[in-house]
C-alpha cells in the first residue's frame, strides 16, 4: 500500500538535510499562492492559507505493508525530530 509522508516544520529552522530527504521538497511558503473558489469567483492570495509555526516542507511517497510499517519509516525522517510527519494512505484511482 502507498502512503504519503507530509513533512512539517519551521522552514526558517529546517536544516538542509531535512529538506534534502524529502522526495519532493517545496519552495518556501513566501512563494505560495492559495486558490479559493467562492460564489463562482476565483480568489487568489499570496502565501499559505494557515498561519502556523510549522509549514509543509515536503513530502515522500512510500510503500509500506501497513500503517505500522509506515510509522517506522516516518520515524526515520529528520523532520520528525524537529517538526512532525503526517501519514496518509494514498487512495486508489477510481
Amino acid at each position: 500500500m502507498q502512503y504519503v509522508l507530509l513533512l512539517y516544520g519551521n522552514e526558517s529552522e529546517a536544516a538542509p538535510a531535512e529538506l534534502d530527504r524529502a522526495t519532493l521538497g517545496l519552495a518556501p511558503t513566501a512563494s505560495a499562492t492559495t486558490v479559493r473558489l467562492r460564489g463562482g469567483r476565483t480568489l487568489l492570495s499570496d502565501g499559505p492559507y494557515a498561519e502556523t509555526r510549522d509549514q509543509l516542507l515536503g513530502l515522500q511517497l512510500v510503500e509500506a505493508k501497513d500503517l505500522d510499517e509506515a510509522i517506522a519509516l516516518a520515524e526515520q525522517v529528520p523532520a520528525a525530530r524537529s517538526g512532525s510527519v503526517e501519514i496518509r494512505p494514498v487512495r486508489a484511482a477510481s
